[in-house]
């Protein structure tokens, strides 16, 4: 008897048939027999597009191993990324897709406290883990938002470590700051105020720039007229290298601290020779240090994945996350839940050892490091790990 359907319509059948399948199939949403997919909304475009891609190429170092022994109790683990460019509007409307229409299992390495702000009441709506963002800022460490499992230190903790170096190392008084309109830059602005306040000292001068723009001169002229001996800055890589090469242009030279989410490796690349002696405050061990265990697995992880990709700071961060979830899963066992993930970093204190890094989680507690390091941009564009400021004049060995 000749088929009544058309090979396009047979198709079409057939695929939406084997949808549905793959759906009854979940045991929870975004967990099969055979996988569990999670998603990212980040930059992959635009002037922060380098952190949005170092936190993909971390995370999929990290699946990729996982995958190719087997994934986690037989599953592998399955990204799927979709790119905001940095933007509020776009993280929603992707956040959105990737809960409501791929129903993935969590939400992992979003970029950015904008993006983040946004995304993360949707998230936390529809019950669904939000974990290791790329941001410091402070209200997602809220002990209420119970699904958000952070991995790294807060803005706030960075920008302590910025006032207390440049006050005690370098005697500095006339401090000033750059920062990113919006609720990014705010934070670190807050957090600089807050750390300035303890110490009886106040801001010499403030300047702004739009996101995802360069347009910084008008705050560099407002902040040279203060005449500053160090400039605190709160951005991502393209406005801050922009700032520092024409202050430079203008003899302007006091010390430029700026912060670890500016992409520290895009930096370098974007300052060149008029890098050097640029502090970045990190939340990572430096990438290239093989006395720590997580780096050497990293470094592995990475080349095995793509024997061309270079190790940085945002791509090891991005393997932590990575690693942070497989840890957990792994201890799930094979039956796993959204809430049971989420308990896994609430109910009771934990602590776990991931390639001799520490990451502990507890009731109210929903950040795993509080460590900051202090790494100065060298003049052939590599980073120097320094206890004090005062070093980084010092032509000591990276470590």
């Amino acid at each position: 008897m000749k088929s009544i359907f058309k090979p396009a319509v047979a198709r079409l059948v057939i695929a939406t048939s084997f949808l549905y399948a793959s759906t009854l199939l979940a045991e929870a949403p975004g967990v099969y027999p055979d996988r569990i997919v999670v998603g990212q909304s980040a930059a992959f475009e635009g002037p922060a597009m380098a952190l949005g891609l170092g936190m993909r190429q971390g995370l999929q170092a990290a699946f990729t191993e996982v995958n190719e022994h087997g994934g986690v109790h037989g599953r592998r683990i399955e990204l799927l990324t979709l790119n905001d460019g940095y933007e509020p509007d776009r993280a929603i409307a992707n956040t959105r897709q990737l809960i409501e229409e791929d129903k993935v299992f969590a939400l992992i390495g979003a970029v950015g406290t904008p993006t983040s702000k946004a995304a993360q009441p949707l998230a936390k709506a529809a019950d669904v883990p939000f974990i290791g963002p790329f941001t410091g800022a402070g209200f997602l460490r809220d002990p209420q938002n119970t699904h958000v499992v952070n991995v790294r230190g807060t803005y706030d903790q960075e920008t302590e470590a910025w006032i207390k170096h440049l006050t005690e190392d370098l005697d500095s008084k006339r401090i000033a700051i750059l920062y990113q309109d919006d609720s990014f830059g705010r934070v670190g602005l807050s957090g600089v105020l807050k750390a300035l306040e303890k110490r009886n000292l106040s801001l010499v001068a403030e300047g702004t720039y739009a996101r995802n723009s360069v347009a910084v001169k008008t705050a560099l002229l407002k902040i040279r007229k203060a005449k500053p001996d160090a400039v605190v800055m709160v951005g991502s890589y393209k406005p801050i290298a922009a700032f520092v090469k024409l202050a430079r242009k203008i003899r302007l030279n006091p010390h430029f601290v700026t912060i670890s989410f500016v992409g520290s490796k895009a930096l370098a690349a974007e300052l060149g020779s008029a890098g050097e002696g640029v502090v970045v405050t990190q939340v990572v061990p430096f990438h290239e240090d093989s006395s720590v265990e997580l780096v050497n697995q990293y470094h592995v992880a990475l080349n095995r994945m793509d024997v061309s990709a270079e190790s940085g700071f945002v791509s090891l961060e991005g393997y932590l996350v990575g690693r942070l979830l497989i840890e957990a899963l792994e201890r799930l066992g094979p039956s796993v839940s959204r809430e049971a993930l989420i308990a896994e970093f609430q109910q009771a204190p934990v602590s776990l050892n991931i390639g001799g890094v520490t990451l502990s989680y507890g009731p109210g507690d929903n950040q795993g490091m509080d460590q900051v390091y202090l790494s100065v941009l060298q003049k052939d564009g590599t980073f120097r790990y320094v206890d004090r400021l005062d070093q980084a004049i010092s032509t000591a060995e990276l470590p």
